[in-house]
């Protein structure tokens, strides 16, 4: 339950409860649905605001998608850190229609001392077809040597 109420609390801290006017007010309508360490799973309708000009879920919007609830994944690990994205690999599969539910799924797959590895699946929430399929690449950092460590100064909000 500690992991859900984390996701929850950075996904509105990233939206800030949508009193935001830049790109992040597209993350609005993304709601937490499950959380465990190092896996995320969210829930969005794809609304117009999604959308390209054909009416389904903008290759862009995916991709932000991607990024953001990986990076959410990532924090909601113990090391906590968030990193800085290096490579962004993204297979569109199948369209998202306005009005759609999309689930979106991250895990982390790998935590090294520099770099971390995140896979993402969006799929149609009422027929579990695969939509869209994201790996993500964060540089984490230079991780102090044994015996010298210290606590990241990245700390989630509570």
């Amino acid at each position: 339950m500690i992991w859900l109420k984390k996701g929850k609390t950075l996904l509105e801290w990233l939206t800030l409860s949508g009193k935001l006017n830049n790109f992040d007010r597209n993350l609005e309508k993304v709601t937490v649905v499950s959380a465990a360490p190092g896996k995320l799973v969210c829930e969005m309708k794809v609304e117009e605001q999604h959308t390209n000009k054909m009416g389904t879920l903008h290759g862009g919007m995916t991709a932000t998608l991607v990024d953001v609830i990986s990076t959410l994944a990532l924090l909601c690990t113990e090391r906590g850190i968030a990193g800085v994205s290096v490579d962004m690999n993204i297979t569109y599969l199948s369209p998202a229609k306005m009005g759609e539910d999309i689930l979106i799924t991250a895990h982390v797959l790998k935590e090294g001392r520099s770099l971390s590895f995140a896979s993402v699946d969006l799929t149609n929430k009422a027929t579990g077809k695969l939509i869209a399929q994201g790996r993500h690449t964060k540089h984490m950092g230079n991780t102090p040597s044994e015996g010298n460590s210290k606590k990241s100064n990245n700390k989630c909000p509570e």
